[in-house]
């Protein structure tokens, strides 16, 4: 049996970042830290801080009065900064700056005048946050078909922004039925499906159709994992998600000659190497190559109050 790794796989800039974050904030301001919803989506890195002394909690409230309080990768709300404000809790915004980046094009378009859409998945806390910095709301689209029957105030005053973690395919269909039933709504294409996610879904596209069984690393509410996953059925491939090496059924290895093995941007690589041995253990003779791909090199900066 032959194991081909996608390259690039696993954690992203925005994911080390945020993780780093908590790490820095443990090491400067001593345990608990608070962070509001996991730092990012995986069990595995969420259980490792928690050993460390983080606390992840749903809501503002549950957080202890002048904890310190980290706001994940995700993004979150202006109702959420200003319940910690209110509350004279010290903050660390843990958020993707590329999250951040989604949150600032649907706000100037809000100050344009315009109605703004959201592509995205309904109860995503990305979602959540970007729905939550836009002050007369938005019109959430799901589905390319939910274009027909959204009801919009003025259809020449619109706006479209995306969850940064969608598939490409799914994201370009639902923003062509955005223009062909409003030929005048403004918005950034596909340049808000980050890099990461675009990098990943073109590895996992093209590994596919190399491979005779795809496993995808990640957890099951890790959007960017499923979607990996996705891309590799829409192939034609034999695609599974596992959390770690225990998820795999040896039955799925059964007449496989090449395995693919990919992760998604918040799962980290120690659980792909965990995946390979245990494969190797269910195989007699197996082999490991990485296939060519995109080396990534973005970093984003740790914001102050970690920098001390």
């Amino acid at each position: 049996m032959k194991i081909i790794l996608a390259q690039p796989r696993g954690f992203c800039a925005g994911v080390d970042r945020a993780i780093h974050i908590v790490e820095r904030a443990l090491e400067i301001y001593g345990a608990p830290i608070y962070v509001r919803h996991e730092i990012v989506h995986n069990k595995h890195v969420v259980e490792d801080l928690r050993s460390k002394g983080a606390v992840f909690v749903e809501e503002i409230d549950e957080i202890p009065t002048g904890a310190m309080t980290v706001f994940s990768a995700h993004g979150v709300s202006e109702k959420v900064e200003d319940e910690a404000k209110l509350r004279d809790l010290p903050t660390i915004d843990a958020t993707c700056p590329l999250v951040q980046k989604v949150h600032k094009e649907a706000q100037r378009a809000e100050k344009e005048g315009r109605q703004i859409i959201l592509i995205g998945h309904a109860g995503h806390p990305e979602v959540e946050g970007t729905s939550g910095r836009v002050r007369s709301g938005v019109i959430l689209v799901q589905h390319a078909d939910d274009v027909a029957h959204i009801k919009v105030n003025d259809p020449n005053k619109l706006a479209y922004v995306t969850q940064t973690t969608l598939s490409v395919n799914e994201t370009s269909g639902i923003i062509g039925a955005l223009k062909l039933r409003f030929p005048n709504i403004k918005g950034p294409d596909l340049r808000d499906i980050c890099y990461a996610t675009q990098n990943r879904q073109d590895a996992v596209s093209q590994l596919a159709q190399m491979v005779d069984l795809l496993l995808v690393v990640g957890s099951k509410n890790s959007s960017n994992s499923n979607r990996l996953r996705d891309l590799g059925e829409e192939r034609g491939t034999p695609s599974y998600l596992i959390d770690c090496a225990t998820d795999i059924n040896p039955l799925w290895l059964k007449n496989m000659n090449i395995v693919g093995i990919t992760a998604g941007a918040s799962a980290p690589e120690e659980l792909v190497q965990g995946v390979i041995t245990e494969i190797m253990s269910l195989s007699d003779n197996c082999s490991v190559e990485i296939m060519a791909g995109k080396e990534e090199s973005t970093k984003f900066k740790l914001p102050k109050e970690v920098m001390i």
